[in-house]
């Protein structure tokens, strides 16, 4: 394993900028994007249940669709290399078969081990987490796993030269309703969590004012 440097690295992070203006005539290369994508599959999640699905919106007609209502990517949408939206599971009970196959895929396979795991997964969700009675609660859960493997696969694409943007900005229930009207999804098991740019700059991008180191508290006794 090839191990980077804390230079190699931080200079990536300094480099990722939110990309609002991308060279529409330059393409990510199909392994350079499959690399991406990788990073959000591996990416870790609550309990290992990884309750993500990436859908990658290459079709004009799909992207020029939802333009009335993606406020947030005016200017990327048709000049972007890559446009991905990423689901969130919805209704991740304990108890569903959903879990099930995580747990199973993990290689827990013996019954009074599930039992047991499925045992701590129904504390955790009805009196750790408190969402088990609550359908939003627990679809919100699942978008916090997306978070993740969102994070992971910008940092990733920065590493290797690719510009990104992470966009909240668009009205939900249609972006829900477009795309599970084109068959993208089941709008009963999955709901849209968040989107992501990928292309090249088309300008240097100003450098983001940070918070001071200062904020970050260490406790220790």
């Amino acid at each position: 394993m090839t191990i980077l440097t804390t230079e190699q690295v931080l200079s990536a992070f300094k480099n990722r900028k939110s990309c609002r203006y991308y060279d529409a005539n330059r393409k990510i290369s199909d392994q350079d994007f499959n690399f991406i994508l990788e990073l959000g599959r591996l990416s870790p999640s609550s309990v290992g249940s990884e309750p993500w699905k990436f859908i990658v919106l290459q079709d004009p007609k799909l992207r020029e669709a939802i333009k009335p209502f993606s406020w947030g990517m005016a200017t990327s949408l048709d000049t972007a290399s890559h446009i991905v939206v990423i689901l969130a599971k919805k209704n991740a009970r304990y108890d569903t078969e959903f879990m099930l196959e995580g747990i199973k895929r993990r290689g827990v396979t013996e019954p009074d081990a599930i039992e047991a795991t499925l045992k701590k997964y129904k504390d955790f969700q009805a009196n750790d987490m408190k969402t088990l009675d609550n359908e939003r609660a627990l679809f919100d859960w699942c978008s916090k796993q997306t978070y993740i493997a969102l994070g992971n696969m910008m940092t990733g694409a920065a590493m290797v030269g690719i510009d990104s943007c992470p966009i909240e900005g668009f009205n939900y229930a249609e972006m829900n309703r477009v795309l599970s009207e084109a068959g993208l999804f089941d709008p009963k098991e999955w709901g849209v969590s968040v989107a992501v740019t990928f292309g090249y700059r088309t300008q240097e991008i100003a450098q983001k004012a940070r918070r001071p180191q200062e904020d970050v508290v260490i406790w220790a006794k």
